[in-house]
């Protein structure tokens, strides 16, 4: 096994930011130096020297001098250590005490929750520089008592934070199975809310250590931070805000390098925050990888598709690819496949196959790290691979629109259905609050809401699942798209409401004359919507035909085996047929076919090289529909010939596999 060094890390994504870069080396090369004070100041901050007074920067002071003759350059670096460090102080016993208090609060609720809640408003509600010159008064100019003090007082802010952000996570199905599993709470908090609320808390780490140092600065101002003569930035402003007219340069060094750290406090802060959940702070670790980083898999050169002079979609050559630690890889590769005007398309396969990226891409909408590494994509003879979000909000609703799987998140629960859906027709039409009000509530009625106004005046919240993606559908359709891309409609809907929602498209599609792309692993639901299928396999089409022909006449083994594993098929007393083995991971795919390890007619052929999609020859397993559509098959297997044969001869199943063995 290749040990791999782990570089999907928090830092080595602000280093890809060149504004955070530099943020993060002015804040190393300041903390260098004033942690080797004396190397690189080697003046003493404390000698005087009344002949060199007031002078201006030279070789041998570089900032200049003060009022009494001392090196500027050697006071601010020498006073770093108490500014910088009184600042780091107070917001590590913020964040200490602020984040676990928050996060328990916000976790456990209740009773813990009232308490945290009140220590909170407590320290909210009391003046933080009354608190901080009651504590010096008490323990004299003592910084380290004052900025712990400090610290606490400032905690609130990551309390509140805290509890806010956990309280959100913790409604998360990963730590509901995290409690199911038995987790102690306190691992649940620190492996499975904490890294997911990160991001708002390195923001608030980032403004806390800008406010300590401000305030710190503006205790020595006032003369309650570092005793005199000893430098401190606060007080080196403090002494040149007394010769603003005498000599005004004195401000600059010393308001400079305040300036400066906050700002990069708080860019560093917001590149932090950027990063994804689940990556680490520091590259600290290895992992395993059982397979080598590639950038893609071999793949033969497929036959070409004849192409469909009314087509309003053309997909040619689509590879996506996404990079992780170890590289970029591809998920979908060689993609092809055409959709005229007012057809329906299913596309069909396991989870894991591509589907949904492919169905995406569509719409320009590939997930963060991901992006179209080859081919194109038309739509209605506009090419959209490369195009900007400007351009491809011209699109998008208009020309194609997109219904996802899961309804209540694809509308805004903050927002009433009618709302969201006046917002869209206003984009899309320029029509005004009358007429979006009438097209909304005519978009509700077309998609089959029983009370259109009473739809329009509620929440996602107060509507069922059935409701709520009809109430989706109508969102698609207020740009008057001429194709839909439904991606597993109805996998959140019980079965009842699934028909329904099936019902809905194919009459959409009669009456508005819809394109339709459909994403579904049920190929009961292809047979009863669509008029042409492809099926996909790690990545690739693996076999394309009309419905009728995929359903009856399988070309591909893998077909053959996703029909003998439906549950109609199913014979009483009888196992059910089921395709062992999983989908290979993007990573891990064979050079050769890539269902050959799960294949009961697979040969070496099939595993040494990559294998081609194409045409079928009349009888090898296609026969041609007489009306409708009419295209030819084409299957992704070196064996077509001898799976016919087999499907005529009557194995019809994936593990009845007698007559397969015989052939192979």
């Amino acid at each position: 096994m290749t040990r791999v060094r782990r570089t999907d890390t928090a830092l080595s994504r602000l280093l890809s930011k060149p504004g955070a870069v530099v943020a993060l080396a002015f804040l190393v090369l300041l903390g260098l130096s004033v942690l080797f004070a004396d190397l690189v100041a080697p003046l003493d901050p404390l000698a005087q020297d009344l002949s060199l007074a007031r002078q201006m920067p030279s070789a041998e002071h570089l900032l200049g001098t003060d009022d009494l003759g001392r090196d500027v350059y050697s006071r601010l670096i020498h006073g770093g250590a108490a500014t910088l460090g009184g600042a780091v102080l107070a917001a590590v016993v913020a964040m200490s005490i602020g984040i676990p208090l928050g996060m328990i609060g916000g976790y456990f609720r209740g009773f813990t929750d009232t308490l945290v809640s009140r220590f909170a408003d407590f320290f909210q509600a009391l003046p933080t520089i009354v608190i901080l010159m009651a504590v010096i008064g008490a323990f004299g100019n003592n910084t380290t008592v004052a900025m712990v003090t400090l610290g606490v007082a400032m905690s609130d802010g990551f309390v509140r934070l805290a509890r806010a952000t956990t309280l959100q996570v913790r409604r998360e199905l990963y730590v509901d199975a995290a409690n199911v599993a038995g987790i102690a709470p306190g691992l649940i908090l620190f492996r499975h809310v904490l890294p997911n609320i990160r991001g708002p808390l390195l923001v608030q780490l980032s403004i806390t250590m800008g406010a300590a140092l401000l305030i710190q600065a503006g205790l020595g101002f006032l003369g309650l931070g570092t005793p005199p003569p000893a430098p401190s930035w606060g007080g080196m402003i403090s002494e040149a805000s007394e010769l603003i007219y005498l000599h005004p340069w004195l401000l600059v060094p010393s308001g400079v390098i305040m300036i400066l750290s906050i700002l990069s406090f708080n860019v560093v802060g917001d590149a932090l925050a950027g990063n994804r959940p689940g990556t680490t702070l520091v590259r600290s670790f290895f992992r395993t990888k059982t397979s080598a980083p590639v950038a893609s898999k071999p793949v033969a050169v497929d036959d070409p598709q004849a192409e469909v002079d009314d087509a309003i979609v053309s997909v040619r050559d689509l590879s996506v690819s996404f990079t992780d630690s170890n590289g970029e890889f591809a998920v979908v590769q060689g993609v092809s496949f055409e959709v005229s005007r007012g057809e329906a398309l299913g596309i069909v396969g396991e989870s894991g196959c591509g589907k949904s990226v492919t169905a995406k891409s569509l719409l320009g909408l590939v997930a963060p790290g991901g992006r179209v590494s080859k081919g194109e994509i038309r739509i209605d003879g506009t090419n959209i691979v490369g195009q900007t979000n400007k351009q491809l909000r011209a699109v998008r609703g208009s020309k194609i629109a997109l219904v996802s799987q899961e309804p209540m998140t694809a509308l805004d629960p903050t927002f009433t259905i009618g709302a969201q859906l006046r917002e869209a027709i206003a984009h899309h039409t320029g029509r005004k609050a009358g007429e979006a009000q009438a097209r909304a509530l005519e978009l509700l009625r077309l998609v089959g809401m029983p009370d259109p106004q009473q739809a329009a005046a509620s929440y996602t919240f107060q509507v069922s699942g059935g409701m709520a993606q009809r109430a989706a559908i109508a969102m698609a359709l207020t740009g008057d798209p001429e194709v839909l891309v439904a991606d597993e409609p109805t996998t959140a809907l019980d079965v009842t409401v699934q028909a329904e929602i099936l019902d809905l498209l194919r009459r959409l599609r009669e009456e508005l004359g819809l394109a339709v792309i459909l994403v579904t692993h049920d190929l009961g639901v292809v047979a009863d919507t669509c008029d042409r299928a492809i099926v996909m396999y790690a990545g690739q089409v693996i076999e394309e035909a009309d419905v009728d022909t995929l359903l009856t006449a399988p070309s591909h083994p893998y077909t053959r085996a996703l029909l003998a594993a439906m549950p109609a098929n199913a014979v009483a007393g009888v196992p059910m047929d089921a395709i062992s083995g999983a989908v290979p991971a993007p990573r891990d795919w064979p050079s050769g076919c890539r269902f050959a390890d799960r294949c009961t007619f697979a040969t070496d052929r099939c595993r040494t090289t990559p294998v081609a999609l194409t045409l079928l020859r009349p009888g090898a397993g296609q026969q041609h529909p007489a009306a409708g559509i009419q295209r030819s098959g084409m299957a992704r297997c070196v064996r077509v010939e001898e799976v016919a044969k087999a499907a005529s001869t009557g194995s019809a199943t994936q593990n009845t596999s007698a007559n397969e063995r015989s052939i192979a």
